[in-house]
């Protein structure tokens, strides 16, 4: 733009180049005085510079803005002793148009002339105009920038608010002063935020007085249950009373794996403390369990819930191998966990469904493997699967290597 605008400014300029030309043809023509040659330049703000040393320095260090060729014809009447006739002298002539110390002048130059005149009107092209309107249009775009982002920054704020939520901070407040859109949004999710309060009260309250009321008649059918004469009917009625305490517990995890753990506190435990709680939950003899870990190998995890994950493993383990046994490794950064059996009949998403299984089980409500892959996503991990020659290979893998990982789905 910058180009074109002083190109067209210079383009401008020297549309007096055909003014001084013809002025300058009429003096060739009419023959007529300097005096008036310069008195018809002078109409038009024109002087000749006379003096050849300023002509000189002019001519030396001025910027040439443009030049053009022109013809100047020269008309003169010769006589004979029979008649009278007229002659016209074509001349090459070449005119340019320069610019010195911020005025402007016009060169007239042929091979016997040379007339250097001053235009006291015109001035160089300068960028100022440009600039300003430069300077005004991105100043104005810039002040509409910054009130642009004044009025995005409660949408900012709210989308920061909105992940702390989802991240589990429950006390986060959605409330904003005004009454543009945004201020809407943000009042309607702290309306909506008070609801969910309101229902998350009204479970746990739920929760905690029912489980309340089932543990009481569970540990008074306990009591009972040893009061009774019988030792076969006295252990049969206390590992049902047992089970159900089980699965109290069991469900009281689902529902925190269905609440997305907002409250688990991972810290860095020794993997084969994890084992040990595991096998100590799920109450099997530790020769049942092979271990190969470094007992130096660390996890950053929560230890109540991963251990549950971990005992959840084993009892599968145990409860699908024909030997009851279960190998426990680590391989780069993978725990595996492998049992002797048969390969599954479906794949490993049908069965992280809750109260799905191969094999009907009196031991087992199909909850199992459904809790793990809950307690690992919480932890950024995924359930895998493979097997290979008779064993069964179950695989706790970090979320980043996954695409590194080919197993069945």
């Amino acid at each position: 733009m910058y180009q074109v605008d002083k190109a067209n400014h210079t383009k401008a300029l020297f549309m007096k180049n055909p003014i001084i030309t013809q002025i300058y043809r009429l003096h060739l023509q009419r023959r007529t005085s300097e005096a008036i040659f310069e008195a018809n330049l002078a109409v038009y703000g024109l002087g000749v510079i006379h003096d050849e040393d300023k002509k000189t320095k002019i001519l030396s260090k001025a910027d040439v803005l443009k030049r053009e060729g022109f013809q100047a014809i020269n008309e003169a009447l010769f006589f004979d002793r029979l008649h009278v006739y007229q002659q016209k002298i074509i001349k090459d002539m070449r005119s340019s148009m320069l610019s010195y110390k911020k005025e402007i002048y016009f060169y007239i130059e042929s091979a016997k002339v040379r007339i250097l005149i001053k235009d006291k009107r015109l001035k160089p092209y300068n960028s100022v105009n440009l600039i300003s309107a430069y300077v005004t249009i991105l100043s104005i775009v810039s002040l509409l920038f910054v009130m642009i982002l004044q009025r995005l920054r409660p949408l900012r704020k709210l989308r920061r608010k909105i992940a702390a939520f989802g991240a589990g901070e429950m006390d986060v407040c959605f409330a904003l002063e005004g009454e543009d859109e945004i201020a809407m949004i943000g009042n309607e999710l702290e309306h909506t935020q008070e609801k969910i309060h309101a229902l998350i009260d009204s479970r746990t309250l739920f929760l905690r007085n029912i489980m309340h009321e089932l543990k009481t008649p569970i540990a008074k059918g306990r009591i009972a249950a040893t009061m009774i004469k019988e030792e076969k009917h006295q252990q049969r009625m206390e590992t049902i009373f047992l089970r159900l305490e089980e699965l109290i517990a069991e469900f009281a995890l689902i529902e925190e794996v269905r609440a997305g753990f907002g409250h688990i506190e991972k810290k860095e435990y020794r993997l084969i403390d994890l084992i040990d709680g595991a096998i100590d939950m799920a109450m099997v003899d530790y020769d049942s369990v092979w271990v190969e870990i470094d007992s130096a190998y660390k996890i950053k995890v929560d230890y109540r819930i991963f251990v549950t994950a971990i005992k959840n493993m084993i009892d599968n383990a145990m409860k699908y191998s024909p030997n009851h046994q279960v190998k426990i490794s680590v391989k780069d950064e993978e725990i595996i966990f492998e049992n002797a059996g048969e390969k599954l009949k479906n794949p490993l998403s049908y069965y992280v469904e809750p109260f799905t299984k191969d094999k009907p089980s009196k031991d087992s409500f199909g909850l199992g493997l459904y809790l793990v892959e809950a307690i690992l996503k919480a932890h950024g991990m995924l359930l895998a699967y493979e097997y290979d020659d008779g064993v069964n290979k179950f695989i706790f893998v970090p979320m980043q290597k996954l695409k590194f990982l080919k197993v069945q789905p």
